[in-house]
């Protein structure tokens, strides 16, 4: 060992010094930063209560349906607020691409492309507090059976529901976790 190596390459009794003084230099920067976890015993309380205070707005259709219960899941799944201090209202559109086309013309597999907008209101009020929108886009096979295709595609159209309730509710999780519940006069 020459003395131009570096100190982390040295080993101490068979091991190398390098990766436990990394990950100790790594827990250092990340508590200075002023990183925490979302769901961490910091916040967890105040997010937790603010986001079960949320009443979700019936989604036409089926396919909304089947997003708003993927949604009651994940904002409230001790039951619907008695007294909502937030509605969500959500617009579903969808769109089919079809992809894969054979030499006679007809589709092998296609993409169905969901997008969500999402705005949380005050009851009463028009003017929402957050808004945004999410997508997801997934792919089904279309074969010769009609049932089978049918089937296919109602997977993917359950997989994008799912897909974009987690995304909206990790998206309210993070707004109320930044600004609180002060910025809309919602108390704490």
């Amino acid at each position: 060992m020459s003395c131009c190596e570096p100190a982390v390459r040295r080993r101490r009794g068979g091991r190398w010094a390098g990766p436990p003084i990394a990950a100790l230099a790594l827990v250092f920067a990340l508590a200075g930063c002023g990183f925490h976890p979302l769901y961490g015993p910091r916040k967890t309380s105040r997010t937790a209560a603010a986001i079960a205070t949320i009443q979700i707005d019936r989604i036409k259709d089926r396919k909304g349906q089947v997003l708003r219960n993927f949604l009651l899941d994940r904002l409230n799944p001790l039951g619907a607020p008695r007294r909502p201090r937030y509605v969500l209202k959500v617009t579903l559109t969808e769109s089919r691409q079809e992809l894969g086309i054979r030499k006679d013309e007809t589709a092998t597999r296609a993409n169905l492309r969901t997008v969500a907008t999402f705005q949380r209101l005050r009851p009463g009020v028009k003017k929402p507090l957050f808004k945004g929108h999410s997508e997801s886009t997934n792919s089904f096979n279309i074969v010769d059976s009609d049932f089978a295709t049918l089937v296919a595609e109602a997977d993917a159209r359950k997989r994008a529901a799912r897909r974009l309730s987690d995304e909206i509710a990790t998206r309210l999780a993070l707004y109320f976790d930044r600004t609180g519940t002060r910025r809309d006069g919602g108390g704490s």
